[in-house]
This record gives structure tokens, C-alpha cells and sequence, in this order.
């Protein structure tokens, strides 16, 4: 039974009148479906959107493309027919935002992405930077909301500093966020003054939620983010893009398999059960990449269990194992462009502070490296609830 009714339900039925008729852009990916897994796409049309444009996110409309891989115009998936089908996510920075070109003749866009949480997750970012083109030109942007499925009351991870907003973070927000796409894009807008911008909200959906409470099927967002349990250990297991780690990608658990050929698989085990916090186990483990880092060789390290989602901390659990991986010979940080920065190392982006690799780097004291950034977590915590609509 389906607790919750997503605003793409909401927009078909009660709020139609804003599609029927009018030339509509939709921006969607694999996971853009009604609770009886019809795409958006296909389930607008019907409604009587005159469809004139697609866009694809990261990954692409179909969802094929890996993280980090420019993804060309064109339709993979069968729905568009002759409609033109638009990359948000090519080579350069400028690609992730549509072309006024591509916008020209269209009444409105509709976005709708799930999410899974976390600020580095890039779907929310594609939404705010179409909503920022569409103001400029004067269209109207529908977000339809989905459920965090995280929940929307636990939040970790600092807020980035300034400098480090990036693709992984165009605004300051903690990696676990506790918000929905609807209400990140909403907050955005009202900074931002785009008043272009509408949310169709859900029905049924509370912030105690988790996605296993929603009654709603998971569709992969991509191709990475195969279950729920992924999204669950994403906040923690994103971080490791930011070393020479493995995070499991080329296996059948990413991010919760990971590890390197260089790797104490039992020393690493032993420092994440001493300071990862409740609600996981890190058990012993190797593993073979098909593809990515060290594709083709088996790599030592461990397979994190939850064993108690409303207490595991992910981004606690994850720095932690990266705390460990530092002492061993064989580990550095990642220097190669990341998300369209080449500056600065990529895991500075990803914690969102230059203090929190220093200190690792440094053999700080863990407990020390966990309360860098306490003081923009607590000025976030203060103005949370200004931001929720549920």
C-alpha cells in the first residue's frame, strides 16, 4: 500500500490545468515514475502536456552514463520520439545548465528527480540551475516533490564553507540534509528571488519517514544507487571519491563494499568498530572491481553492515574508515579534477572544508576531526525548520 503520493501524482490529478495544453520541458531521469512505475514523461503526456523538450541529468535521461561521464544530447530510452532530448551534463560547468536556445517556445518545465539526501547527490543542483535559466527567460519551473530517503529529521556533515560550493554543493547545506528536492530547490528560490519557481508537494509523507515507510517501489536514480540500503550509506560512502579507495562501484554493492589491493582489511575493521558509532558493523572483506578504481584486482578492505538505521551515522562511520586508510602505505588523496574543479583536492569539496583532510592528515585525534565545522552546523540547526513544508 502507498503511504505516500508523490507531487508527480499530485501534478496529474489536482494540478493538471498546469500542464494540459501548454509546450512543457520535463527534466527526469529513470527514477522520474508514478507509484504504478509509469514515467513521467509518458504519464504527462497523457494528462495532455504538449511535451516540446526533454533534459537528462547526470547519468542521462535513461540513467546508462557512470558518475562523471558527459553524456550526449539524444534520447536512449524510446519515449521521446521527435522530441529533442537535451544533456545537462556534458564537459564543462556551462553544460549542466539548459541553452536559452533549448527553453525558447516553452510554456514551462516540469523537473522531476528523486533524490537520496545528500548534497553531493547532483540531481537537486541540475533542478536549482533550470530554474535559474527559466527565470531568465521568464518560464515557469513545477518541481515535483519525492521523499528523502534518509528521513528528514537527522542531519550530518558540516555545511560547506563558502569556497567550497561546487557541482557537489552549489549551496551550503550538510551532507545529510534532511530535505526533499522540493524544499532545497523552494529555500534556493526564495534566496535567490526566482519567483518562477512552483513545488507540488506530496501527501502522506512525515519527516520520521524512511523510504521502507513510503509504501513506494525504488527505481535506481542511477546507476550506482541500486536499493535504499545504497542511499543509506551514500552521505558516508560518497567520501571515499575523494582517495584512492574503491567505493564498490563495478560490484554488486557499491558503497558499501570498498577497499584497496593495499589495505589492512583488519586494522581498517578495527579503527571503524572503535569510532564509527552505533549501528554498523564493518566485517573483513575483499573484492574485485569490474570496472573504475583498481578494475580487475582484488582489493582488501570490508563490507559495512547497518544494523541499525535510525542510529548509523554514515558520514561519522565513512571519515572514519578514511582516517584509518590514511596510516597505510599505498593511500592518497584524489588531485585529479573532480565535478569540474581541478584546484583543490576533491575531498575538500565533498567534507567542505580544506580543515578536515588537514587534520587527518596530521593523525588528529578523531573526536577532533568530527567537531570541525560544529559552529556552521549549529547556525544551520537554528534556521532548519524555516526551511521544511512538511
Amino acid at each position: 500500500m502507498n503511504l505516500v503520493r508523490t507531487g508527480l501524482e499530485g501534478l496529474l490529478d489536482e494540478h493538471s490545468a498546469r500542464i494540459r495544453g501548454r509546450r512543457i520541458g520535463v527534466v527526469a531521469h529513470p527514477a522520474s515514475v508514478t507509484s504504478s512505475l509509469r514515467h513521467a514523461v509518458d504519464a504527462l503526456r497523457d494528462a495532455g502536456a504538449d511535451i516540446a523538450a526533454l533534459f537528462g541529468p547526470e547519468h542521462g535521461l535513461g540513467g546508462e552514463a557512470q558518475d562523471m561521464e558527459g553524456v550526449d544530447d539524444g534520447d536512449t530510452t524510446g519515449r521521446a520520439g521527435r522530441v529533442p532530448t537535451h544533456s545537462l551534463y556534458g564537459a564543462t560547468f556551462k553544460s549542466l545548465s539548459p541553452r536559452p536556445a533549448w527553453l525558447h517556445g516553452l510554456d514551462a518545465v516540469v523537473v522531476d528527480l528523486q533524490d537520496v539526501g545528500s548534497r553531493y547527490y547532483t540531481f537537486v543542483w541540475t533542478a536549482l540551475l533550470v530554474a535559474r535559466a527559466c527565470a531568465a527567460k521568464g518560464i515557469e519551473v513545477i518541481v515535483c516533490d519525492r521523499p528523502n530517503p534518509l528521513g528528514g529529521l537527522v542531519t550530518e556533515g558540516a555545511p560547506q564553507r563558502e569556497r567550497e560550493r561546487s557541482f557537489v554543493g552549489l549551496r551550503c547545506v550538510p551532507v545529510r540534509h534532511a530535505l526533499t528536492v522540493g524544499e532545497l530547490v523552494r529555500d534556493a528560490a526564495r534566496d535567490e528571488g526566482l519567483t518562477n519557481v512552483t513545488v507540488i508537494p506530496m501527501k502522506g509523507w512525515t519527516r520520521a519517514m524512511r523510504w521502507e515507510d513510503t509504501g513506494l517501489p525504488w527505481v535506481l536514480p542511477s546507476p550506482n544507487m541500486p536499493t535504499a540500503d545504497t542511499a543509506s550509506v551514500y552521505p558516508g560512502g560518497c567520501l571515499l571519491e575523494g582517495t584512492n579507495l574503491s567505493e564498490g562501484r563495478g560490484t554488486t554493492r557499491p558503497f558499501e563494499l570498498l577497499g584497496a589491493p593495499w589495505v589492512d582489511g583488519v586494522a581498517l575493521a578495527r579503527f571503524v568498530t572503535a569510532h564509527a558509532g552505533a549501528g554498523c558493523a564493518a566485517r573483513v572483506s575483499t573484492f574485485r572491481p569490474m570496472f573504475q578504481k583498481h578494475a580487475g584486482t582484488t582489493c582488501r578492505g570490508v563490507q559495512m553492515h547497518l544494523t541499525d538505521r535510525a542510529t548509523f551515522e554514515p558520514y561519522r562511520a565513512y571519515l572514519a574508515l578514511i582516517a584509518a586508510a590514511r596510516r597505510m602505505e599505498g593511500f592518497r588523496w584524489r588531485t585529479e579534477k573532480y565535478e569540474f574543479v581541478d584546484d583543490r583536492p576533491a575531498i575538500d569539496l565533498l567534507t567542505g572544508d580544506g580543515d578536515v583532510r588537514r587534520a587527518i592528515d596530521a593523525g588528529a585525534d578523531f573526536d577532533d576531526v568530527m567537531r570541525i565545522g560544529d559552529d556552521r552546523m549549529k547556525q544551520w540547526r537554528a534556521t532548519e525548520r524555516d526551511r521544511w513544508m512538511y
